[in-house]
Formats: C-alpha cells, sequence, structure tokens
C-alpha cells in the first residue's frame, strides 16, 4: 500500500474529503497533528508527502518553532523527488523552505469560491494536464506566495493573485487554494476569522453556495487526488525536469 504523510499544522483544517478521496485511491495516510502528534525522524517508508493549511503565517517560528522543520522536511522531500504536495498553508511553506517568499497578501485576503486557470506548464503535467481549463477552488488566505521558487513552474492563476499552483522539480507541487475543505469547516472559518470573512463576496459563504461549490471541487480534485496516489506508488510518470535551470535576469 502507499503511504503517505500527511502533515496536519492546524487543528481547524482536517484532510477531510481529500483524505476519503487518497485512502479510495488505495493509501494509507500517516497524519500528524502539529506539533503534538511530531515529525517523522525522516521519510524513508513514505511514498508521498502533503502539508495542509493552517492559521499561522509561513515564517511564525516565534510562536510556532516547528514550522522550520515542517519547511525543512517539505524541501527534503522535493529534493529526494518524492511526490510531495502543500495546500495553502502547506504551500506556503514549501515555497518559503526552497528559497520563494510569502508576504501578506497586497490586495488583501482572498476568501471564497474561486475559478483558477490552467497555465501553459499545466498541459503536459501529469497532475494538472487532465483539469478543466478552469478550476472550483475554496480561498481562504491572507498572505500570499508573492515570488516562487527558482526553477518552479506556475501551473494555475488567478487575475488578484497570480502565484496560484505550482510545480517545483519533478514532483514537488504547492497550491495556495483548498480542496480539502467542507462547507461546514468554511462555515467555522468564517465565524472564528470575521474579519477575514469579511471579504468574501455577498452570498459567497452561505450553506447552500457552499454545497454547490465543494459538489464541484470534488468533481475536479477527486481525480486530481487519485492521479497523487498513482504518482507517489510508481504507477504515473513524474513531470519532464523544467525548461529553466536558472533565475531568469
Amino acid at each position: 500500500m502507499t503511504r503517505l504523510l500527511i502533515i496536519q499544522p492546524d487543528e481547524s483544517d482536517p484532510v477531510g474529503p481529500l483524505g476519503d478521496w487518497l485512502s479510495g485511491a488505495g493509501a494509507e495516510l500517516d497524519v500528524r497533528l502539529l506539533p503534538g502528534s511530531g515529525l517523522p525522524d525522516g521519510l524513508d517508508g513514505y511514498q508521498g508527502v502533503v502539508c495542509l493549511g493552517g492559521t499561522m503565517a509561513a515564517e511564525a517560528d516565534a510562536t510556532h518553532p516547528w514550522l522550520a522543520d515542517v519547511r525543512r522536511l517539505l524541501a527534503k522531500a522535493v529534493s529526494a523527488s518524492l511526490p510531495t504536495l502543500g495546500i495553502c498553508l502547506g504551500a506556503q511553506l514549501l515555497a518559503v523552505g526552497t528559497g520563494g517568499r510569502v508576504e501578506a497578501g497586497p490586495d488583501g485576503p482572498e476568501v471564497g469560491p474561486y475559478l483558477v486557470s490552467k497555465k501553459d506548464a499545466a498541459w503536459t503535467d501529469p497532475l494538472f494536464a487532465d483539469l478543466p481549463l478552469m478550476q472550483d477552488v475554496l480561498q481562504f488566505h491572507t498572505d500570499a506566495i508573492t515570488r516562487l521558487p527558482p526553477g518552479a513552474e506556475l501551473l494555475a492563476s488567478s487575475p488578484r493573485y497570480p502565484n496560484q499552483a505550482y510545480r517545483l522539480g519533478r514532483c514537488g507541487y504547492g497550491v495556495q487554494f483548498h480542496i480539502e475543505t467542507t462547507p461546514e469547516v468554511v462555515e467555522r472559518w468564517a465565524v472564528e476569522c470575521p474579519g477575514e470573512a469579511e471579504f468574501a463576496r455577498p452570498g459567497a459563504l452561505d450553506h447552500d453556495k457552499l454545497v454547490t461549490v465543494h459538489a464541484d471541487i470534488e468533481e475536479t480534485w477527486r481525480p486530481f487526488a487519485q492521479r497523487f496516489v498513482k504518482l507517489a506508488a510508481g504507477e504515473l510518470e513524474p513531470a519532464v525536469g523544467g525548461q529553466r535551470t536558472l533565475p531568469l535576469a
């Protein structure tokens, strides 16, 4: 069975339906809720890594010192060509850990159901190629990836914050948005973070709207999760190395 390490930085963002999709595709999940569960000493015995979201900033080491260990582990996974997926905070931790930059979003929080669109590199990517041109996602973030790591390929974008999804190396992925939530989880976030929730479009966080968008998210991202398991199991070839080997001037 394909064993995946699931790093959960925050109790408020469980693996949710994504965990069901991964398990349904044949993966065994080792979920580590931090800081209590701790990280494994290494990555031996794992065929892939998923890092979920959280309320803290990617470099909030003063209050969450274990974040540095997460960044190092994600960078190690990508360096070892271990299939890796960072979601929201996870994508930011992966970016910072490999030379990118994360800052407070200059255009304010991005909250609620949105669409992101595929970039050219996505059409030949093993995980993104079969996604539709426009993908339903759930946004709930105040920080943004303002500079991708050197050599990263941009896979999905949006007008407000362009770095929505990227690939690093042959099989390291980061997505700024959420695909693992449920309507109930998002509704709790809205209650716990009313200042951020105010940035959602009118009606965007209504229960019926969230139910509809999560059905659309499942239709698009369940097959993506299944492909990630195949990638981790060695049943799907990783991406060909990126065309850019040096940062552009």
